[in-house]
């Protein structure tokens, strides 16, 4: 869909000569009106959220920030259904919004305004000369992570040598899907070297910075995606989940995250920088959001009638189900609660967060399982992140940065490890096949352990914590053990945001003394979001999303 005409820069160029070469290249696809004033600039404070920025700049007018500020996803898409509100008004209001976003948050890798507006005009030309939407998306802005590729578009994911790849020949599986679907897309989001950090830096496109706080991470590897729909520049982005990728941006920008099980939704099509064909843990593409019925609304349209097969061979033909509970619609739930581990003791907001959420749970007749910390180590958090960091680090890796002789940035170079917590969990020095076969009995074991607990405790969902931390200072994120557990597990995964921290509620700071995890800095983190996390067994993404939606309105009085 996109057409940018840009020269592929010169293969023997130096690693910056490439990089500001594409930085140019990206500045100038924001249009000069939309280009916010040096002197306002100057003035933008830490907290861009309650500064109201797109209102000051004056970029929007009144009835573009109501469309932007006032509207889910699921409440936008009737309107433009009916025609009340036009697809050209709408995406040039997100498209404004966005570049407001780039200039302060450093949310995106590539842009593509002109186009999303010529296929808005289309969509509302269709739309007038048919007498009904294109499809269940018609019209809506959907923003996508750096890795999926759209047709003339590169996708570098933050590795400059990729930079001298051509742009992409054809879309990813899920891009030709949200075309169909009526969908229009608009931007790509940053993400971090590697894609395997809790930090959205790289050289080739710099830090996203988090809206609520700009000193704090934002968050990764989808952390452009959290950036912007934090900030109101997209309702609804895609983004991918290996290890937390999804949820943790989620939980550090305060907003919705879902984590499906894995080829629910089309993965195809994609580069990742990871060589193909090793057995490991597979990432899954999800959706951030502002509400859970956004959530909803993505997977419910993407897996329809089963379907998805037809677009990637690896999706799974199975259809999006309304999930009924055994004691009724709105029947209690049966909810399990993480125990925190310790090796990965929560900050104080954190579990004041989560103590609250039972409280209210418990107050709403919901029955509250306490998980104990087990015994039995397959059970334990510290065992399944030393198992997923061998997954990650087994067998051979191509090297995409030397390649270019860019330097590593901070996030990577520290190479967070949970290996303090304990053995290797498979022996070292092992023949590959042998490797592979003991990392795939031991994924077992802890598969059937998790299936055990769920089975004779009767649970719904368990109710956990996202990290152990909020968004935190640059590049001090570290391993994120109560997310990639559930990406072990191959389980769906839901980041409620719920609370602020306060240094008022949580003054005493604690310090951890590693690089794994954060230290607890409360003036530093004062007011950044907390969040708590829903999880379903495998496959059972319907049920999830249904609890987390029970969940929120229990917890969220306030509202």
């Amino acid at each position: 869909m996109a057409n940018t005409n840009a020269p592929i820069p010169s293969s023997n160029m130096n690693w910056r000569d490439l990089v500001a070469h594409k930085q140019r290249e990206c500045r100038e696809k924001i249009p000069s009106e939309w280009i916010l004033d040096e002197k306002l600039l100057a003035q933008v404070p830490r907290r861009l959220l309650e500064y109201d920025l797109p209102r000051r700049s004056g970029l929007l007018s009144e009835t573009e920030l109501d469309l932007t500020e006032k509207y889910t996803a699921s409440q936008l898409l009737p309107k433009l259904a009916s025609g009340q509100v036009s697809s050209l008004a709408v995406t040039t209001a997100f498209c404004k919004r966005t570049a407001i976003a780039q200039q302060v948050t450093s949310c995106l890798t590539e842009t593509f305004f002109p186009q999303a507006l010529e296929r808005a005009q289309f969509l509302d030309e269709y739309l007038r000369r048919e007498g009904q939407p294109l499809g269940p998306l018609h019209g809506l802005p959907i923003s996508l992570k750096d890795s999926f590729c759209i047709q003339d578009t590169q996708a570098t994911v933050g590795y400059v040598s990729f930079l001298k790849h051509v742009p992409a020949m054809s879309d990813s599986a899920l891009v030709s899907m949200l075309l169909k679907l009526g969908a229009v897309l608009y931007v790509k989001t940053n993400i971090p070297q590697t894609m395997m950090t809790g930090d959205s830096d790289n050289n080739i496109f710099g830090r996203t910075l988090n809206p609520h706080n700009t000193s704090l991470t934002a968050g990764g590897s989808s952390g452009g995606e959290g950036a912007l729909v934090a900030f109101r520049g997209s309702i609804l982005g895609v983004g991918t989940d290996v290890a937390g990728s999804i949820r943790i941006p989620a939980l550090c920008c305060g907003v919705y995250g879902f984590k499906p099980t894995v080829d629910r939704i089309p993965f195809g099509g994609q580069v990742s920088g990871v060589m193909k064909g090793m057995p490991g843990i597979k990432p899954s593409a999800g959706p951030l959001a502002h509400s859970i019925a956004d959530l909803q609304l993505l997977m419910q349209n993407v897996i329809g009638d089963g379907n998805a097969w037809e677009f990637d061979c690896t999706a799974v033909g199975a259809p999006w189900k309304q999930y009924l509970h055994q004691n009724g619609q709105n029947g209690s739930l049966n909810i399990g609660v993480l125990a925190e581990d310790q090796h990965f003791p929560l900050h104080p907001p954190i579990k004041r967060a989560l103590n609250l959420a039972i409280e209210r749970l418990a107050r709403a007749g919901h029955r509250i399982v306490r998980l104990e910390n087990p015994s039995n180590e397959y059970l334990s958090v510290a065992y399944a992140s030393r198992l997923a960091f061998q997954y990650f680090t087994y067998g051979p890796h191509e090297d995409h940065i030397g390649a270019s002789g860019e330097p590593l940035v901070n996030s990577v170079a520290k190479f967070a490890a949970p290996m303090f917590s304990g053995p290797w969990p498979v022996e070292q020095g092992l023949e590959p096949f042998q490797t592979i076969q003991a990392l795939h009995v031991a994924r077992q074991l802890v598969s059937d352990e998790w299936r055990r607990v769920w089975i004779e405790q009767k649970l719904d969902v368990i109710l956990a914590p996202g990290a152990q931390n909020t968004a935190v200072a640059y590049d001090t994120f570290g391993w994120p053990p109560y997310t990639v557990l559930w990406n072990l597990l191959d389980y769906p995964a839901c980041i409620i945001p719920f609370g602020k921290a306060s240094k008022e509620l949580d003054p005493e700071e604690i310090k951890t003394g590693d690089e794994v995890q954060p230290d607890y800095h409360p003036d530093e983190v004062d007011g950044a979001p907390c969040a708590v996390q829903v999880v379903a067994p495998r496959f059972q993404d319907e049920r999830c999303l249904w609890a987390a939606e029970i969940i929120d309105r229990a917890i969220q009085e306030s509202r």
